[in-house]
C-alpha cells in the first residue's frame, strides 16, 4: 500500500467559530478546531450531540450560520459543496445498484469531465490499492459488506480529495468485520497521508483510529485530544463516562500541602497531583476508576474490602460486580476471578495515579 501521496493531499481543515442554527435551535454552537495536513481527526460523541452536522458543514452540505471555515487555507464558509475539494464516504455508502464496481468508482471522474479511459485508468489503481482488484465486474449486490465498504472508499479517493470524510462508515458491518476495516482504513490514511475526518459513536473505533479525538456534546467541544489522553485523562466526568468504562465516585477531595487525599464512604485514599485536576480546589469532587485498573486481592490486602455481586467469565477476562463502601464498583480482573461467589470478600487494590480526579458536576 505504499502509494504516492495525491498532489493535494496536504488540505487540512480549520473551524473557527462555526455554529449552525436551525431556527431557535443551536445544533453547533462555535466550535473551532483544526485538522492538520495527512492527520485523521475524529468526532466522537452521542447522538444529537452536533458530530454529523459538523461534517456536513465541511462538506458543503450544510451552511454555518456563524464562524468560518477553511480547507487547504482557503475561506470556502460560502462555497457550493463541489467548490471545496472533499469527498465523503457515506454511512450508507451510496453506490449505484445498476452499475458495476469499475463503473461505479468511475462515475465521479467522468461527472468531473474526465475522459473516460483515463477515468477507468484511476478507479483500476484506487481499487488495486483497495485489494479489489479483479471485481471490477461486480454489481454492488454480489459484493460482502466490507467489500461494498472498500468500492465507497476507492469512489472517493479516485477524485483525490484535499479532504476525505467519513460518516459512521462501519455502522453496518458485523463487529469482526469492523475491526478489520477500520484496520485497513487506519493503514490507508496513513500510507497516502490523507486528510480525514471521521464521525463515530463508537468509542473503540475512535481510539483505534485516530490521530486525535474531538469528543462533543450538545453541540460543543467537550474534549480533544489523543485518544490516550482522553481514555486516561479525562476532564470531566461525562468523558469518563463516554469513553470506556469508569467507575465514577462522588466524595471530597483533602489536600495538606503537597498531598492530595480523596475520601468517600468513609474511606479516605492517596491520590497523586497528576491525578487532580488542574485548579481544583478542597470539597466536594468525584473520582474516576477504570475497571482494569482494580486489583482484586486477598480481603484486609487492598485499599478497602468490597463483596462480590456477580462475577461472569467472558472469555479473555472476568467482569466482576462488587459492592463497597463506594458504592457499586465493576473491576475487570484474571479469568479465574469468575470463580468468585455472590457474598465473597476481596480486596480492592489500586496505585494513587490510577485514579482521576474529576470536577463533581
Amino acid at each position: 500500500m505504499n502509494q504516492p501521496v495525491p498532489q493535494n493531499a496536504a488540505g487540512g481543515v480549520a473551524f473557527e467559530g462555526v455554529s449552525k442554527r436551525y431556527g431557535s435551535f443551536t445544533a453547533v454552537d462555535a466550535v473551532s478546531f483544526t485538522i492538520a495536513p495527512g492527520e485523521l481527526v475524529t468526532l466522537l460523541g452521542p447522538s444529537g450531540c452536533g458530530k454529523t452536522t459538523t461534517l456536513r458543514m465541511v462538506a458543503g452540505l450544510e451552511t454555518a450560520s456563524g464562524g468560518t471555515i477553511r480547507i487547504g487555507g482557503v475561506d470556502v464558509t460560502r462555497r457550493a459543496a463541489h467548490e471545496r475539494d472533499v469527498s465523503m464516504v457515506f454511512q450508507s455508502y451510496a453506490l449505484f445498484p445498476h452499475l458495476n464496481v469499475l463503473d461505479n468508482v468511475c462515475y465521479g471522474p467522468i461527472a468531473s469531465g474526465t475522459k473516460p479511459a483515463q477515468a477507468r485508468e484511476l478507479a483500476q489503481d484506487k481499487l488495486r490499492m483497495l485489494g479489489l482488484a479483479g471485481l471490477e465486474q461486480r454489481l454492488p449486490s454480489e459484493l460482502s459488506g466490507g467489500q461494498q465498504q472498500r468500492v465507497a472508499v476507492a469512489r472517493s479517493l479516485v477524485l483525490e480529495p484535499a479532504v476525505l470524510l467519513f460518516d459512521e462508515p462501519l455502522s453496518n458491518l458485523d463487529a469482526k468485520l469492523r475491526r478489520r476495516v477500520r484496520q485497513e482504513i487506519r493503514e490507508l490514511q496513513q500510507s497516502l497521508a490523507l486528510t480525514v475526518l471521521y464521525v463515530t459513536h463508537d468509542q473503540s473505533e475512535a481510539l483505534a483510529v485516530s490521530d486525535r479525538v474531538i469528543v462533543m456534546n450538545g453541540g460543543r467541544i467537550a474534549q480533544q485530544g489523543t485518544p490516550a489522553e482522553l481514555y486516561e485523562r479525562p476532564a470531566s466526568r461525562f468523558l469518563a463516562d463516554f469513553i470506556g468504562d469508569a467507575n465514577l465516585v462522588d466524595g471530597s477531595l483533602q489536600r495538606d500541602g503537597e498531598r492530595s487525599r480523596f475520601e468517600a464512604g468513609g474511606v479516605v485514599v492517596p491520590v497523586e497531583p497528576t491525578a487532580v485536576a488542574a485548579g481544583l480546589p478542597a470539597g466536594p469532587a468525584s473520582l474516576a476508576l477504570r475497571p482494569h485498573r482494580i486489583g482484586l486481592v486477598a480481603a484486609g490486602q487492598g485499599r478497602f474490602d468490597a463483596t462480590c455481586r456477580r462475577a461472569d467469565y467472558l472469555g479473555s477476562h472476568a467482569e466482576v460486580l462488587l459492592d463497597s463502601p463506594w458504592g457499586e464498583l465493576l473491576a475487570f480482573g484474571p479469568v479465574g476471578a469468575a470463580a468468585l461467589r455472590r457474598g465473597d470478600a476481596v480486596g480492592v487494590a489500586f496505585e494513587p495515579g490510577d485514579a482521576v480526579l474529576l470536577p463533581r458536576d
